[in-house]
């Protein structure tokens, strides 16, 4: 796979300082990246394992996971792009929008 060959794929992505970002690649230019319907995972535990990689894999307990709302599209400065699997995103998808805590 080349270094756009994710174009179109849904990933998650890591940043240095915005935290971890799941949605679609939309552009790619060095570090630079376009994510569109990005969805900011504030807190997030792997259904199975410890690390994101195992988020990419197998998805999230969304019960003990925080994601937001998602947004048309966000500028990323990116250190990491995994792609998900289908069972990832559904999983990442289908939990519901975190709301801030009383």
């Amino acid at each position: 796979m080349s270094l756009n060959g994710m174009i179109g794929k849904t990933v998650i992505v890591r940043t240095y300082s915005a935290g971890v970002w799941f949605g679609e690649l939309a552009e790619k230019d060095g570090a630079e990246v376009i994510v569109r319907n990005a969805r900011r995972m504030w807190r997030w535990w792997a259904k199975k394992g410890i690390s994101l990689s195992c988020v990419a894999l197998y998805g999230i307990k969304p019960e003990k996971s925080r994601i937001c709302a998602p947004v048309e599209s966000v500028w990323l400065e990116a250190i990491e792009i995994i792609p998900v699997t289908d069972i990832s995103r559904t999983s990442i998808a289908e939990t519901e929008n975190a709301e801030a805590e009383d």
